[in-house]
């Protein structure tokens, strides 16, 4: 542990590796941010926490199982002369699971179905909003250790940077969750990343790389036009009220 410490090489990786975590947890973020801003703040707020928990927690399981993790890249069956993965089953599923579940967002934001099933029983809809998140945490915590095993050698160096990652992912939920909540064009936005991501995963699945900055600039970009379009309504509605005249 003491050469770690003492040691620049180990000091880069864990930088290196926990702002790649940081980056791919930005995924995890919105999909928590989207899917809780349909039940009540103290519901929402208790969704978060356990979201992010369970984040953490499928993250070191999955560290803890390196053997059995890198297994899951091994062909398991072919199909048109394409091996497919278990890696591969996950991350199509996810991201078909991502596609279709943003899609319905979409779809309720649309029909201003507001009274929708999600609001039918609090109770139910929290169970619900959890299993979904669940089933995301899996699908995000799998791409993202298996990045870490490709990047790092040390099995500390892993553990500090996902616990590092998911600290940061638990302090910046509360503040995007807010803001998508407040804002309905930024939750749609926010719906048309997941779809991106979504795409992304299920392309990777296929063994169909998509650069992943290329969809980070798009989400980047997209969310500095709509931060400016926020702060433009923003300041248009308080001139109205010192003018006395009813804001656009």
């Amino acid at each position: 542990m003491m050469h770690l410490i003492t040691s620049p090489e180990a000091w880069a990786a864990l930088l290196t590796l926990t702002a790649l975590e940081i980056v791919l947890g930005i995924d995890n973020v919105i999909f928590i941010s989207v899917i809780v801003s349909r039940i009540p703040e103290k519901q929402a707020h208790r969704a978060r926490q356990i979201g992010l928990t369970l984040a953490l927690v499928f993250r070191l399981i999955l560290l803890s199982l390196l053997v059995w993790l890198i297994g899951l890249t091994a062909p398991v069956f072919s199909v048109a002369n394409q091996d497919f993965s278990w890696r591969d089953l996950i991350l199509i599923g996810g991201g078909l699971f991502l596609i279709a579940k943003a899609t319905h967002e979409i779809h309720a934001e649309v029909e201003a179905d507001d009274d929708s099933s999600d609001q039918k029983s609090g109770g139910s809809a929290f169970f619900w909003v959890i299993v979904q998140i669940i089933i995301i945490d899996i699908v995000f915590s799998l791409d993202s250790i298996i990045t870490a095993i490709g990047m790092a050698q040390d099995i500390e160096i892993m553990i500090a940077a996902v616990v590092i990652a998911c600290l940061i992912m638990y302090i910046s939920s509360g503040p995007v969750a807010r803001f998508v909540a407040e804002h309905p064009t930024t939750k749609m936005l926010a719906l048309a990343f997941l779809v991106l991501i979504g795409v992304a995963l299920v392309a990777d699945g296929f063994q169909f790389h998509i650069p992943r900055g290329y969809v980070y600039f798009a989400i980047a970009f997209s969310a500095a036009v709509e931060f400016f379009n926020v702060l433009a309504k923003r300041n248009r509605r308080k001139t109205g009220k010192k003018t006395g005249e009813p804001s656009a």
